[in-house]
């Protein structure tokens, strides 16, 4: 636990608030100040749904701190019960909350008796796991539980279905294009012949946790989420997962083939044959996918070498990377990311397909590598986003967190192969070509002539003069910045603190000699 005003993964109760809220019915009640309730807004703002359960929140003011939490909390969780009548209340703390030591789970036992719903305190240390860490050990909480309970009442099914089936893991609410994805995944799954049996949590339902283990195997897109479970389904049922995720031509042909080699290990007695993919792969990589064609068009490979920077999570960043540096030929120049936890299987993943790789979750180390490295582009999250506008750098979006931008009404999944083509151009548009500079400057199009510093730092140490200022605005906008930042380094490398005509030109010959 950190003070912070900036994370790229928020607080571990907004984790497990997304878990719950993604059921169906499921209704969760944060033990939290005031200030800490800012949950609902969100999601209603950024998924623009109609209908979903709300989170409640048991406020913790002077009153509660006096005579103590149990009395409200439990009145709390008896009162939901009988309005919303869910399937299961979670109880969660928020950091803040837990620094009371309260025996929370004393609260849940007392509250389970006079409940007819489900009552389950969060498993989850909010010291010490961020939001994506306690998302991901709430899901398979919730699994844990319901199959045990399946299994003491004996109604627990562990006959396989009749014909290739899967769950998919890990989808829920808030992800990053993850009801595109979803539809995306379930379009590929079908042209398959291969059924969905569950995809939790979002949109699942707790009371069909008990299907889970007739599934052939389990899907897992994203690391971040869903991969605990998986494990655990593996080691109580026996059931396999594939973890690859399908983003780009080769990432989706992987996936496939894994599943292929799964499916097969009972496509003999139950189907009476083997599977076989090949074909399918051959044909969507040919004829649907755009995004082969489009990695030999001229368009591409004038892209070719280019410099980029990549960051974000682990499965998107360790994806894009490996989609940019083997199938379009872009010179990725660092690649990283914010999931600490999972920075080993990260470094793994990249190796070879990059320069640099850096794993951190303090935004301004990655804006300093930025500022360094100069790339064409940026591929990352909404602060990558935000750095590079201050640099002067085009940025793709990629992963979460994200604006309300990056939660599309429009069909934009980056699973699968429409997402090879939503990558390919999204790849395309985030490069700042040196013809439509030009066309802006010549017709007026661009936003300031005006000088602006584009440097990270905050450091006032140099001035420009009124000539070096004009000398600067007829400078091409697209290597204006980059000439701009050479002169201030090559000034202070020089101890120079005003920077004139003279000093730019010394700047130039400097640096080409």
């Amino acid at each position: 636990m950190k003070l912070a005003y900036w994370m790229y993964a928020g607080p571990a109760h907004i984790g497990t608030l997304r878990v719950a809220s993604s059921f169906r019915n499921v209704h969760a009640i944060m033990h939290a100040p005031l200030g800490d309730d800012y949950f609902n807004v969100m999601r209603s703002m950024l998924e623009r749904e109609r209908d979903f359960t709300p989170v409640t929140a048991s406020i913790v003011d002077r009153h509660v701190l006096a005579r103590g939490s149990q009395e409200k909390v439990v009145e709390n969780i008896t009162r939901k019960d009988k309005e919303e009548r869910p399937d299961l209340i979670v109880l969660t703390p928020t950091c803040t909350s837990s620094i009371l030591q309260e025996d929370l789970q004393n609260f849940v036992d007392r509250a389970s008796i006079a409940s007819n719903s489900d009552v389950i305190l969060a498993d989850v240390n909010h010291y010490r796991v961020n939001e994506l860490q306690a998302a991901d050990r709430t899901l398979e909480q919730v699994v844990r539980y319901y199959l045990e309970k399946a299994r003491r009442q004996g109604n627990l099914s562990q006959s396989i279905t009749d014909q290739p089936s899967v769950n998919i893991l890990g989808m829920f609410t808030l992800g990053f294009h993850n009801q595109h994805d979803c539809k995306e995944l379930k379009r590929l799954l079908q042209d398959l012949g291969i059924q969905v049996n569950e995809v939790i949590p979002e949109g699942g339902s707790v009371e069909n946790l008990r299907n889970l283990p007739k599934a052939w195997l389990n899907v897992v897109p994203y690391r971040e989420v869903g991969l605990m479970t998986a494990l655990y389904l593996e080691k109580e049922f026996g059931m396999p997962y594939v973890a690859t995720t399908p983003m780009g031509i080769v990432g989706t042909a992987e996936f496939i083939r894994q599943i292929q080699s799964h499916i097969n290990k009972w496509a003999p007695m139950f189907m009476g044959k083997l599977v076989d993919y090949e074909s399918y792969i051959d044909q969507q990589t040919r004829f649907i996918s755009q995004a082969a064609w489009f990695s030999r068009s001229i368009d591409c490979q004038n892209l070719t070498g280019k410099k980029v920077v990549v960051f974000g999570d682990t499965t998107h960043a360790a994806s894009m990377t490996k989609i940019l540096a083997r199938e379009m030929g872009i010179h990725v120049v660092c690649a990283g990311t914010y999931c600490k936890h999972d920075g080993d299987w990260f470094k793994e993943q990249v190796q070879g397909y990059c320069d640099e790789i850096l794993i951190t979750d303090d935004h301004t180390q990655v804006g300093d590598m930025i500022a360094r490295i100069e790339p064409a582009a940026i591929f990352g999250s909404q602060m990558e986003r935000h750095i590079g506008k201050r640099l002067d750098i085009p940025c793709g979006v990629i992963s979460a967190p994200v604006h309300i931008q990056n939660f599309p009404l429009g069909y934009r999944p980056f699973l699968g192969y429409e997402g090879t083509n939503q990558i390919a151009d999204l790849v395309y548009n985030s490069f700042t070509l040196g013809m439509e500079d030009h066309l802006l400057e010549m017709f007026g199009g661009h936003d300031t002539k005006e000088v602006i510093t584009k440097s990270l730092s905050t450091d006032t140490d140099l001035t420009w003069d009124s000539e070096s200022q004009v000398e600067l605005t007829k400078i091409p906008g697209f290597v204006r910045a980059k000439i701009k930042r050479n002169t201030e380094k090559f000034a202070r490398q020089s101890g120079i603190s005003k920077i004139t005509v003279e000093v730019m030109y010394a700047a130039k010959e400097a640096l080409s000699a």
